[in-house]
């Protein structure tokens, strides 16, 4: 029932979307003249002619559609389209044809030295009663902020008040795969520059590398991430697979100078069992390293020894230690935050977007600013602070190439596991009500509004047809739609679509379809992100991209969107030791949409972020008064025998 509604929600008649909603969708899409034949698959609508109508708007011809045009998305066809979904899904195998031609064309041969390697799984496994996932990074990385070293903390609290059953840490990888558009650079576990090398598409060369490993055996291990690659895409990956529609001269302005893809291969990851409170210690040792099973096994072995000992070290847990309690009220003069545009800047780029919706070149298009602040903050207390002020399902701090990423993405990316392919967007938002009653009645709001259904079903279909490109004929399904998700301060519009991914593709195949997610570039995705690159005045970096892990057989994968992210570049560091933390926010603009309350949305986002700034300034940077006071105590003959006050 839910599928078919779906199916006919663009004919106006849908008991989900309801008949207002499909009217206003109906209403843009008579007012966007060439917009069907833009939005539409290619296959299915040929433009013979274009006019202009009386207002100077676009206003085209079309011809029949052909036999091909199996499977429309809703901005497409209008009618029969709940045969229309059905017959959409079997159109992908030719798709999926593309993609293997597509790596085919664009593998490169690897540089010496990087051949095949099995990976022998050795683990150990503790309580962790004592020990936290935070204690737990601190003990591996002994300076989480100044080590350049690639790191990575990753939590998770679902529905805004369960802990997610696994946490996981991980450090000092044996190499990593840095990408400045399509250079790459291939560093060792020495932090050696080992290859350089330009490449079509580092995507492809990443599949090609993750093919060269074997695992002997699994074991007991748990059904988790147990190692691999941890890392991300930024939004600007694209471009490799799209470089004449995306081409990265098109991009705007760098100012940071930071990858557009660093991904790190862990063969140490510790594994936190949130639910049976032990922790895993487990260490894959490649076999051609060794003469035996017996001696790979010894090693790994001695190996897990050191990493116990490390974990369960507490000489450094004194850095954890707050100078303050922790500050959940809102600051009355929170720090303000510079913009990369001024307000009239923005409002332009709207009018602008406006125009593009009149002419028919885009159904809607997310425009974002980022935002800068200075902090003397930690960026690992940021961290510590963020997972207070706003838990989520992808809570990260990561140390990557030249930057820091701390997340609290509430949206998967891409999801993989064995064949299946999940794909899960999130639009509509409400706030959370201060009582039960409240929050229901937010939720029923939030579910009879015109404009969040109607964005949500485009944006389900952007996520359909994303999966569809690479999953098997007929296997696309929307599982859920139109469900409400709950977080710490707010509440979403989600659903789910998912896939059976074709056995002749990889994981890396599917989150290259998906990147970036049409929740932040808009519809139709490719002219939205042109639209982007004209409007925007920087590069967007990560925020947009993906930040995750891949399994070492890459049956595995668990992306998130870099969405609620900080993106800390390490050259930007004062020198008083100041730290510059980027926060960008984005609002998805439609006809009707207002250009303050645009414009606010995206100051209330990052402002979001901002606040877990305040309670880790709060809680754990020293005042003046303070850090005088300690100075004093420090230079007394008698410091010694005077323990400091943590008040």
């Amino acid at each position: 029932m839910e599928l078919a509604a779906f199916a006919s929600a663009a004919t106006g008649t849908s008991p989900i979307l309801g008949g207002s909603a499909c009217a206003r969708v109906q209403q843009t899409r008579a007012s966007c003249g060439t917009l069907e034949g833009r939005c539409a698959h290619p296959r299915a609508i040929s433009v013979k002619d274009q006019r202009r109508d009386s207002w100077g708007r676009s206003k085209s011809i079309l011809a029949p559609a052909s036999s091909a045009s199996k499977g429309l998305p809703l901005c497409g066809r209008r009618k029969n389209s709940a045969r229309r979904f059905t017959l959409r899904a079997q159109g992908s195998g030719r798709l999926s044809d593309m993609f293997i031609e597509y790596y085919e064309r664009n593998r490169v041969t690897l540089p010496a030295g990087i051949g095949k390697q099995t990976l022998l799984p050795v683990y150990r496994r503790i309580f962790a009663d004592d020990l936290t996932p935070v204690m737990a990074y601190r003990r591996l990385v002994h300076d989480a902020s100044g080590d350049p070293r690639p790191s990575f903390l990753f939590e998770s609290v679902v529905g805004g008040d369960q802990i997610g059953r696994f946490s996981y840490v991980g450090s000092s990888p044996c190499m990593q795969i840095i990408a400045y558009q399509n250079d790459i650079q291939i560093i060792d576990s020495s932090e050696h520059l080992q290859h350089k090398l330009h490449v079509p598409d580092p995507w492809v060369f990443m599949r090609q590398l993750t093919e060269q490993i074997k695992v002997a055996e699994k074991g007991p291990v748990p059904e988790a991430f147990c190692g691999g690659w941890v890392g991300f895409g930024g939004y600007d990956t694209v471009r490799y697979s799209e470089p004449k529609k995306l081409p990265f001269s098109a991009a705007p302005r760098d100012d940071r100078g930071l990858p557009d893809l660093h991904f790190a291969l862990y063969q140490e990851v510790v594994i936190f069992d949130n639910v049976t409170k032990t922790v895993y210690i487990v260490v894959w040792v490649p076999l051609e390293d060794h003469r035996s099973i017996e001696a790979a096994r010894a090693h790994g072995w001695s190996r897990s020894e050191q990493l116990v000992r490390v974990l369960t070290c507490a000489e450094r847990d004194h850095l954890l230690l707050p100078s303050s309690e922790v500050l959940l009220d809102p600051v009355e003069k929170p720090e303000p935050m510079r913009s990369n545009m001024t307000k009239e800047q923005f409002f332009h780029a709207l009018e602008r977007i406006s125009e593009y919706i009149y002419l028919g070149d885009t159904f809607q298009t997310v425009f974002s600013q980022r935002f800068e602040r200075d902090t003397f903050a930690d960026p690992f207390q940021v961290y510590r602070a963020l997972r207070i002020v706003n838990p989520s399902p992808y809570m990260l701090y990561m140390r990557a190439r030249d930057c820091i990423l701390i997340s609290s993405s509430p949206e998967i990316l891409c999801k993989t596991r064995g064949r299946k392919v999940w794909n899960r967007p999130l639009a509509g938002t409400r706030p959370r009500g201060s009582s039960p009653e409240e929050d229901a009645r937010l939720e029923q709001e939030l579910l009879a509004d015109e404009k969040d259904r109607a964005e949500h079903v485009m944006l389900v279909d952007l996520g359909r047809n994303d999966v569809g490109r690479i999953a098997e004929l007929g296997s696309v399904q929307v599982e859920k739609l139109f469900e409400i998700e709950r977080y710490s301060h707010v509440m979403h519009i989600s659903s789910t679509v998912t896939g059976k991914l074709r056995a002749e593709l990889s994981c890396w195949d599917a989150l290259r379809a998906t990147l970036p997610a049409g929740t932040i570039s808009g519809a139709p995705k490719i002219r939205s992100m042109q639209i982007i690159d004209e409007l925007e005045p920087t590069k967007r970096g990560p925020y947009g991209g993906g930040i995750g892990y891949v399994s070492f057989d890459g049956n595995e994968m668990d992306v998130a969107l870099a969405l609620r992210t900080m993106v800390i570049p390490t050259a930007m560091r004062s020198s008083n030791g100041a730290w510059r933390v980027h926060i960008q926010a984005g609002a998805g603009i439609v006809l009707d949409s207002n250009p303050e309350s645009e414009y606010l949305e995206t100051i209330n986002k990052a402002a979001a972020l901002g606040r877990a700034i305040d309670v880790a300034e709060h809680a754990f940077v020293q005042s003046p008064t303070e850090q005088i006071a300690e100075d004093l105590l420090n230079s007394s003959p008698d410091a010694a025998s005077v323990a400091p006050s943590r008040d």
